[in-house]
């Protein structure tokens, strides 16, 4: 595993809590713009939750299709990446050269030609998603399909993992992002869900 990453955060005190768990993740997720996820944070209620002290853990922006509106908005804030769903490489590169940005590009994928559009985006990313085509209904994809994808590559992978499948990802070379898993019934995320997550990355 080359790190862990906790996306859809969207409160204060779980925020806080992460932060000052032993075994921090690498990375913490926001939902910017995407207003269909129940992950979703307004853009005040934003800069509040991300403007504390990150101690290294790097934060996440995760837009879709965002417009010039939105990244004028948040250009500010204390965004590490841009996760960016539905981006063409061209837009990609003009979102990154603009504001200076590292990027993080999502693929969704349900089968290998799906994988293979990772090669577009190669020269304007620092980090390549592939992700389910659920988006925020945390499905799943057949990681197998990934096999083929180079090992020297800088790669997340996301798609409702959950917490027991950890230890599958031992000797792989990806970082690791969940979301589904660490929430309540109510789709809030549950701190005894983090705390178990953060305890056994730590341990592998």
């Amino acid at each position: 595993m080359k790190g862990l990453k906790i996306c859809g955060v969207s409160d204060h005190k779980i925020l806080k809590d992460i932060l000052n768990h032993n075994h921090r993740p690498t990375m913490i997720g926001f939902i910017t713009n995407y207003k269909k996820s129940r992950r979703y944070v307004e853009l005040k209620k934003l800069r509040k939750l991300t403007n504390v002290d990150k101690k290294q853990v790097k934060f996440v922006s995760v837009l879709v299709s965002p417009n010039d509106e939105i990244l004028e908005k948040i250009k500010n804030f204390k965004f590490d990446y841009y996760q960016l769903y539905d981006v063409s490489p061209e837009r990609t590169n003009e979102i990154k050269s603009k504001y200076k940005i590292k990027i993080i590009s999502a693929i969704t994928v349900s089968n290998k030609e799906d994988v293979i559009r990772y090669k577009d985006y190669l020269k304007v990313s620092d980090i390549i998603l592939f992700d389910s085509k659920g988006y925020h209904k945390s499905e799943s994809f057949e990681h197998s399909l990934l096999e083929k994808v180079p090992k020297n590559l800088d790669k997340m992978i996301a798609g409702n993992i959950q917490i027991d499948d950890i230890p599958n990802f031992k000797n792989k070379d990806f970082i690791i992002d969940l979301s589904g898993a660490l929430e309540d019934k109510n789709g809030k995320k549950d701190i005894i869900k983090i705390d178990k997550l953060l305890n056994l990355v730590a341990k592998i």
